[in-house]
């Protein structure tokens, strides 16, 4: 039986462990890179390398960033002491597209998930407890999914923030249920804020 070369199955695995890739889209995405002209190849590796070397998570919030402070946490016009809780880069940038944001983020990094064994500890809490004193945080939204383990986080950090006694909010109003933020549309996306909820 035909089989690919060593070289191209190697490639068809890496492709297969990216999220959302089955075996079948691998095959294309190897396919591309071989027929794709060398240079293009040259620089998609270049890219690649040049993100793995200079993208690292921002020292105070987590979100992706160049240098020590993302462009968030460097703007002096970002209202510090209001800071919405996110699981990951990508969701902080779906509230940034909406341009109704004028606070900071905390990126967790995740969210709890007893059953893969993750929990708040391997997530970024240690350091929002940090910010919260250290900003003199007023309010926090808290925008993790709706799905369990979103609900879940949310859940455990307004419990384990009650003692701060700051205003708290929940991203809620327009979210469905079992929903990602990376699926929201923007006008949904900007009356779940507006319509945020006090815990």
């Amino acid at each position: 039986m035909a089989a690919y070369t060593k070289s191209m199955q190697e490639l068809i695995e890496h492709f297969k462990k990216m999220p959302g890739i089955g075996p079948k889209s691998a095959e294309r995405m190897a396919f591309y890179v071989l027929k794709a002209p060398k240079d293009v190849m040259e620089r998609f590796c270049s890219v690649i390398k040049r993100v793995k070397d200079t993208i690292g998570f921002c020292k105070k919030c987590g979100n992706l960033s160049e240098a020590e402070l993302c462009t968030i946490c460097s703007d002096a016009r970002r209202d510090k002491t209001l800071v919405c809780v996110v699981q990951e880069p990508k969701d902080l940038i779906m509230i940034e597209k909406s341009g109704q944001f004028k606070g900071t983020y905390h990126v967790l990094l995740g969210a709890i998930a007893p059953l893969d064994g993750i929990g708040p500890e391997d997530l970024r809490i240690k350091e929002l407890f940090a910010r919260v004193k250290e900003d003199k945080v007023k309010e926090i939204i808290l925008a993790t999914d709706s799905d369990a383990e979103g609900e879940t986080t949310a859940l455990y950090l307004s419990k384990e923030l009650k003692p701060f006694k700051i205003k708290m909010s929940r991203i809620a109003y327009g979210i469905p249920v079992g929903g990602n933020l990376d699926y929201i549309d923007q006008a949904t996306l900007i009356k779940a804020l507006e319509g945020r909820r006090s815990l």
